[in-house]
């Protein structure tokens, strides 16, 4: 059951990836996203924000992963522990947000991502 949350919380991050990237492209989800101070697509250096998320989240669900035991990876636990933190101040974050359309949106969304990673890290350590 952990590998299944795990690979739940890795495909997540991923939808997030393809987020950023649409972002990135310049897509109008200004307002959804960055505590929507854009209407429209983002400037520049909202684009520079959503790239650096990129690998921020790939590496995440790699190390949610190799906590729950996905073969190859074999990272150190700590990464896992690092990956669920920013889950979870991703959470908070989104729900603080001055920005009501991304609060609706992202913030059931890093709670459930949250979830997952802790699910994970929580056997990882006493399942």
């Amino acid at each position: 059951m952990t590998v299944q949350i795990a690979h739940l919380y890795a495909l997540g991050c991923m939808a997030l990836v393809f987020f950023q990237i649409a972002l990135i492209a310049g897509a109008p989800w200004g307002r959804i996203t960055q505590g929507g101070r854009h209407e429209g697509p983002l400037p520049l250096s909202g684009r520079v924000i959503a790239a650096v998320s990129i690998p921020v989240l790939v590496g995440q669900g790699l190390a949610i992963l190799s906590a729950a035991g996905f073969p190859g990876l074999g990272w150190p636990l700590w990464t896992g522990w690092t990956a669920f933190g920013v889950a979870v101040a991703s959470t908070i974050l989104n729900g603080i947000t001055p920005s009501a359309p991304e609060r609706h949106l992202w913030f059931p969304v890093t709670l459930i991502l949250s979830a997952l990673a802790g699910y994970v890290m929580v056997m990882a350590v006493w399942g």
